[in-house]
């Protein structure tokens, strides 16, 4: 159970930079509406409340993405889960990935500061720009396929291959125009959006439901816990994202439930949904959109998924603007929303699709962060952290905490490579080679990348105390 409260009274004090919240209770009754700081060292307004966390979390959960990447749940074909198998892991896995994003998010809560300027915290000033540069590629390859997704899912209701170009305008505007005003976005999210995907998603699932749904892989477990993994590592994605929003809860509680159950149900759903619509279309990926186009009215339906989607984008650009202001903190966040806006928007027009190479690229950088929040999660709730961390500008170096994490990673790589190219899983396969080690349905990557760092930074806590004093 987490804590209840931001404040400096049930957890960490906060840094000179990023005040505790309680400074900020006047302007939780102000009529008018309060927006997010312009530039990083800002007191940010503590506004958020649980439902707020729930609608947002809960809106990012659903996905076009996720309705199409539920194939790599069931398996390859001739070797399918069961559906109860599939299913279960689509729970599990979510429920696991989900619990480490709400710590992400308590952090946040609790700090007040953006999530890559916590690292501050964890690794010094400098250090952090490492992990933060990671961060800018990843959100902004991600906000770049969230624009074709977009587009893609808008010519499937249009029932049309052209006008891709337009469709990615729209989009790319709109998800401007929600990152320069992001708590105004996120009321709208609440307000308005989270509803009508609802009343899509229990429509969807009526419909399809009616029809049956078929299971090729009847009986078999066999590959259940590689499944789970996989929806672990798709919760987690968010995590280097979560405080970015949550800096501005009211209560660390409201964070941590909020997003816990909003991603948790929000996330099962659409895997949930997703399979269904895959196995009423022969197992094809390609063909998942026309199993909601065959019902009545799923035009319209499934129209309302795709302009939500852009909260999705949403959530990248503005993320990487967070993570711009760590390296540049004195920038106008409108200023580099907007630029990032019209990055990927160009990027997108430019790129018919994602290659391979690419999209293995962005989860060998995903890769990172499941090491990264173990040694976080530690350091702060057991080492350097219960005293406060230093978020400043001037944050000294703590080149100790690296050591968990590159092992964190390396453990990663070791029992499931990501072939971002032949060189790199040649070299984790002799070494799986080397240490006669074969991996097996047990050994999931992300749980044991998060355990063993975790592991040795509490190790490592007493050093990083004194160092930190």
């Amino acid at each position: 159970m987490p804590p209840a409260s931001p404040s400096s009274s049930s957890g960490a004090p906060a840094s000179k930079d990023f005040p505790d919240s309680t400074a900020t209770t006047a302007v939780l009754d102000r009529p008018e509406r309060v927006e997010a700081p312009l530039v990083l060292d800002t007191e940010p307004p503590r506004t958020l409340r649980f439902r707020d966390h729930f609608a947002l979390w809960m809106n990012l959960g659903v996905s076009l993405i996720g309705f199409s990447t539920a194939a790599t749940v069931l398996g390859a074909p001739g070797s399918e889960l069961s559906l109860a198998a599939a299913v279960t892991a689509i729970a599990v896995g979510t429920a696991v990935g989900t619990a480490m994003l709400g710590v992400a998010a308590l952090i946040g809560a609790r700090t007040g500061a953006p999530a890559m300027a916590n690292l501050r915290g964890l690794f010094g000033t400098r250090l952090s720009y490492l992990p933060t540069v990671l961060n800018i590629v990843q959100c902004i390859g991600w906000g770049v396929f969230e624009l074709l997704t977009i587009s893609a899912g808008a010519q499937t209701v249009a029932h049309t291959t052209g006008y891709r170009w337009l469709f990615v305008l729209l989009a790319g505007a709109l998800t401007t125009a929600l990152t320069i005003w992001p708590l105004g976005s996120i009321a709208v999210l609440r307000r308005f959006v989270a509803g009508a995907v609802a009343v899509a998603m229990v429509y969807f699932t009526v419909q399809l439901g009616r029809q049956g749904v078929p299971d090729p892989g009847a009986g078999n477990w066999h590959g259940f816990l590689g499944a789970t993994d996989a929806m672990i590592a798709v919760s987690v994605s968010f995590v280097p994202l979560a405080a970015d929003y949550t800096r501005h809860s009211r209560t660390a509680r409201s964070a941590f439930w909020g997003s816990f159950s909003g991603y948790t149900i929000a996330q099962v759903w659409c895997y949930a949904l997703g399979l269904m619509a895959l196995l009423q279309s022969d197992g094809d990926p390609n063909k998942i959109f026309d199993s909601f186009l065959g019902v009545w009215a799923g035009w319209l339906f499934l129209l309302v998924l795709v302009l939500r989607e852009t909260d999705q984008s949403f959530a990248n650009v503005y993320s990487t603007a967070m993570s711009v202001q760590n390296l540049l903190p004195k920038v106008d966040r409108r200023l580099l929303s907007g630029g990032i806006g019209v990055l990927i928007t160009v990027l997108a027009l430019r790129i018919d699709k994602f290659t391979d190479t690419y999209t293995n690229f962005l989860g060998l950088i995903g890769s990172v962060f499941v090491p990264l929040l173990a040694v976080l999660a530690v350091d702060f709730f057991l080492g350097a952290g219960r005293q406060g961390w230093n978020l400043s500008a001037d944050a000294p170096s703590r080149w100790t905490m690296l050591l968990p994490w590159v092992l964190g990673f390396a453990v990663y790589q070791f029992i499931a490579p990501t072939p971002v190219a032949g060189w790199w899983t040649d070299f984790w396969t002799s070494a799986q080679g080397t240490l006669h080690f074969t991996p097996q349905e047990w050994t999931s990557a992300s749980l044991f990348a998060f355990l063993v760092p975790a592991l040795a930074t509490w190790a490592l806590t007493p050093l990083s105390r004194r160092t930190a004093r």
